[in-house]
């Protein structure tokens, strides 16, 4: 457990999958990211999907909520899904039911990170996952997820938002907002129009949970790279130069979404052009559902 000031955090891991490293590097050669993970011969490279489950004063908190349980077999297969429902399995190891979870903040919508806002009942019907929590995502990202198009339409399934929506259990946030004492969803673009970062600040110590705006821990130390993901890239280089000072500075925790060798550190300037991460041995709390890759 990581603990910033009263906030208790506990980083679970979903599931995890296989995707092509041009996709996680975008522009950047391979003979440089390979440095950092190693491919398969079909070129695929290992990602967690990282969801926090938070606790401050009486609140239950998840931050994403992976891909979920209503995967096709089609999904499985490209994107090799391995360890599949992990965040409820990890919720239930530390005596935690979905009934218990009052807040389930969405950084954006992508299926990767709001697959497990829903899930399917005994009936076959969509239900929600957390059914008296309040979600919560910036008013945009809901906006283009509804709107997708022809780059973002395999990636915005409104099944897994739509319904909270017209039930009013999804509230749309306009900007940065406080959703919990010393939480706040502050929004950082550049991934997609409306993503949102997750910061905490509690008894002078600060967190961050940077989301897709670093997808690995490399892309916050060298701010030039970045996925292929990425709607608005030259925004999110930008962005990601306003965090990279903002994490030194204040002595910060990172926290990253698919990052299965350093999910967790301090960023520390170095005598080099870059800075790098400290890694922080801060294990998901259900590391038995990582299986072990050479990376």
């Amino acid at each position: 457990m990581l603990t910033i000031g009263d906030i208790e955090i506990h980083l679970i891991n979903d599931c995890l999958t296989m995707v092509d490293g041009g996709g996680a590097f975008g522009l950047v050669p391979r003979k440089l990211w390979q440095r950092y993970f190693i491919p398969t011969e079909d070129n695929l490279i290992p990602m967690t999907q990282t969801c926090l489950f938070v606790r401050v004063g009486d609140q239950n908190i998840i931050v994403d909520t992976g891909r979920g349980t209503k995967l096709d077999d089609k999904t499985r297969r490209i994107y090799r899904i391995r360890s599949e429902g992990g965040l409820l399995r990890g919720l239930a190891k530390l005596g935690v039911s979905p009934d218990d979870i009052n807040l389930v903040i969405d950084t954006h919508l992508h299926s990767d990170h709001a697959g497990g806002n829903t899930s399917y009942d005994a009936d076959g019907e969509i239900v929600p996952t957390f059914p008296n929590a309040e979600y919560v995502v910036q008013t945009r990202e809901y906006d283009d997820a509804m709107r997708p198009n022809e780059r973002t339409s395999a990636t915005y399934y409104p099944i897994n938002y739509e319904p909270l929506v017209k039930n009013g259990q999804m509230r749309l946030l306009d900007g940065d907002t406080e959703l919990a004492a010393g939480i706040w969803g502050v929004v950082t673009p550049g991934h997609t129009p409306g993503h949102m970062s997750v910061r905490f600040e509690s008894n002078g110590e600060s967190a961050a949970f940077l989301c897709d705006l670093a997808t690995y821990a490399v892309h916050i130390e060298r701010i030039g790279w970045m996925t292929a993901y990425d709607v608005e890239p030259l925004r999110t280089l930008e962005t990601k130069r306003v965090w990279q000072r903002w994490a030194i500075d204040n002595d910060a925790i990172l926290i990253f979404p698919h990052d299965v060798k350093r999910p967790i550190g301090r960023l520390v300037q170095t005598s080099s052009k870059n800075p790098a991460l400290d890694p922080i041995d801060e294990p998901y709390f259900n590391q038995e559902d990582i299986p072990d890759l050479e990376v």
